[in-house]
């Protein structure tokens, strides 16, 4: 393992820990939590950061290990899903970063890709975890649930995101300071 392979596992092992943890900030609050999305955030750092396969990694890792340590999330439905959305969003914001051209707006790109791309999985996952206890998951809970419950953790993902990765940007030199991961 390199230096730089180093480098970017202790990262995501730092953002794994972050996941599990930003969700005490809410926990009391369990309608905040599932509003404000705490445990999304460093996933999708993780991918843009670390690379494809690390965003991965920590996706799909966080919501079980957190269900398996604090049982919460629900390990099922809610943490088996979960994980399936969280990797997607690692996976999808590592590998757009990397291949789309590096432009102010490629954070922006990617990042509304992989929350639809990542809510997608999510409602599938759902649809069949929760048939197969014979529990209804229509169209309308879907979106009720994956997107007008979850816009305050919308809006805060497409705040906060590209405004660290724009300040790892520039502190690194540039737009193209991050180093892009194949």
């Amino acid at each position: 393992m390199t230096l730089r392979e180093h480098h970017k596992l202790a990262l995501a092992s730092l953002l794994l820990a972050l996941g599990i943890v930003l969700p005490f900030l809410t926990g009391q609050i369990p309608e905040i939590g599932s509003r404000l999305l705490p445990m999304h955030l460093p996933v999708l750092l993780c991918g843009f950061i670390c690379g494809w396969k690390y965003g991965l990694g920590v996706g799909f890792i966080t919501p079980i290990l957190r269900s398996l340590l604090f049982t919460m999330p629900p390990l099922y439905p809610v943490a088996i899903a979960m994980s399936f959305e969280l990797a997607t969003y690692g996976l999808l914001t590592g590998l757009l970063y990397h291949v789309l051209p590096k432009k102010p707006y490629t954070v922006f790109v990617a990042l509304i890709i992989s929350m639809l791309g990542g809510r997608i999985i999510y409602g599938i996952l759902n649809l069949i975890l929760l048939s197969l206890n014979n529990r209804g998951y229509t169209f309308q809970i879907y979106i009720a649930s994956v997107y007008i419950d979850a816009i305050p953790g919308l809006i805060l993902q497409l705040i906060l995101i590209p405004l660290i990765i724009r300040s790892i940007e520039a502190y690194q030199g540039g737009y193209n300071g991050i180093q892009r991961h194949s």
